[in-house]
């Protein structure tokens, strides 16, 4: 709907805007196609919140790799339950299940990369086929990828995503939360300060940086959703992998 120069001069006017009237710019630019994506971490809750005041029937999907914290998926259920939230789990194409289930345990730990692109990348670039927008909780205070990011980023095919939060740090998460009486995540008070799927997340120090317990020790620190992976199909992202599948058909 946009060219990237009006994607760039939209951006820029909405660096001063709240979340709130980020997303409600959104909504009412692009409904019926936009949806939000959650992993519903503690990070993950004031967006949630937010959005569904404005939208009660945004989409919300949700990634279901299937390594997730019984804590998680218990969280999700609680919160889904509390606010009528309208969620969409988001799992595996079932090409890959002879190949994830034959690495089950090895798959997270000898190749991060790819476990998160059949896990993660593959299924949000097919869903997100028929959407136009796509709004993230990410923050600039995360890591040195999303340092760069900005308010709205338009994708090769034309996939607008819109960061509501970007230039939130983790106090204002923790002041909104505290504002509005918000639940967290049940493994936050246990050192849990991001939460991804339980092979590749540890607890970390009060004084550690919030995502320090990520993929510990293999090098990466993104899922692929937030950088130039999700772009890519898997021919272009092969490189990045160590088992090297031949799997046909999985394309964007």
């Amino acid at each position: 709907m946009f060219l990237p120069y009006e994607v760039r001069r939209l951006s820029q006017e909405l660096e001063s805007k709240s979340p709130q009237e980020i997303i409600a710019w959104a909504v009412e630019t692009f409904w019926p196609a936009i949806v939000l994506s959650s992993s519903f971490q503690t990070q993950s809750v004031p967006l949630l919140y937010m959005a569904t005041r404005i939208k009660p029937d945004l989409p919300i999907f949700f990634l279901d790799t299937g390594y997730h914290f019984w804590e998680t998926l218990m969280f999700r259920e609680e919160l889904a339950h509390k606010w009528n939230l309208n969620v969409i789990d988001l799992r595996r194409d079932a090409r890959w299940d002879t190949f994830a289930r034959q690495n089950v345990r090895s798959l997270p730990l000898e190749d991060p990369n790819l476990c998160c692109y059949i896990h993660k990348v593959l299924p949000m670039q097919t869903a997100m086929h028929q959407k136009l927008a796509w709004i993230s909780g990410i923050r600039r205070d995360q890591t040195s990828e999303r340092a760069g990011a900005q308010i709205l980023e338009i994708q090769k095919d034309g996939l607008l995503k819109v960061n509501p939060l970007l230039n939130w740090t983790r106090w204002d998460v923790q002041a909104y939360m505290k504002e509005h009486d918000l639940p967290a995540h049940p493994l936050f008070e246990k050192g849990f300060r991001s939460v991804g799927c339980a092979p590749c997340t540890l607890a970390v120090g009060v004084n550690d940086d919030e995502r320090a317990g990520r993929w510990v020790g293999r090098g990466k620190t993104e899922c692929g959703l937030h950088t130039t992976l999700f772009e890519k199909n898997l021919g272009e992202a092969q490189p990045e992998f160590i088992l090297h599948p031949a799997l046909n058909g999985t394309s964007k």
